[in-house]
């Protein structure tokens, strides 16, 4: 009888799920699961692993992760829990802390604490970054497939088509234009 009771508790939680968020969902834990599949060896192995996998009921057992909670959590929050990680990077000019929160970037110095915030408008298709005021300046837009507009060191935009010839374009009108301001 309890497990009768669970089975049904179950159904219904994940049919509401479904009702009450109307979010299909990155289905994130699942991926991660198929995209560490992908990358473990050959084909064969790939499609041992995954058959394994199935009969296993991992990837069930993750499906029903993401539809149940983390799915429901990314609709709710608009942040999905698991795209978030720090990294650490070493530069000759120190060390960086690199923070992702699946909306853009936090980059820190990890000896002087200076921070540099990214951040991407899905709506505009925008990198800006945040000033120490707190002011938004839009520095990429993507405007199709193959240019995008940039931010000049004048605080004008250009347009860059993403080609060789294009980003050397562009590398010549900045380095231009620092020279310039020398």
């Amino acid at each position: 009888m309890k497990k009768v009771k669970f089975a049904v508790s179950a159904i219904l939680l994940a049919g509401s799920s479904l009702v009450f968020t109307s979010c299909i969902g990155s289905f994130a834990l699942t991926n991660k699961v198929l995209a560490w599949n992908r990358s473990i060896g050959s084909k064969f192995v790939n499609e041992l692993v995954f058959f394994a996998f199935w009969v296993l009921p991992v990837y069930e057992i993750t499906a029903l992760a993401d539809l149940v909670v983390i799915n429901s959590i990314e609709f709710w929050s608009g942040d999905n829990p698991l795209t978030a990680s720090v990294k650490a990077v070493d530069t000759e000019h120190g060390r960086y802390l690199i923070a992702c929160d699946g909306k853009g970037y936090t980059i820190t110095h990890e000896t002087t604490g200076e921070e540099v915030r990214l951040d991407f408008q899905t709506d505009s298709q925008t990198w800006s970054f945040r000033t120490s005021e707190g002011e938004s300046v839009p520095f990429m837009t993507f405007l199709d497939d193959s240019h995008v507009k940039m931010i000049t060191p004048t605080g004008d935009y250009t347009t860059v088509e993403l080609s060789e010839h294009g980003v050397m374009a562009y590398q010549s009108l900045m380095s231009g234009s620092l020279m310039a301001s020398k």
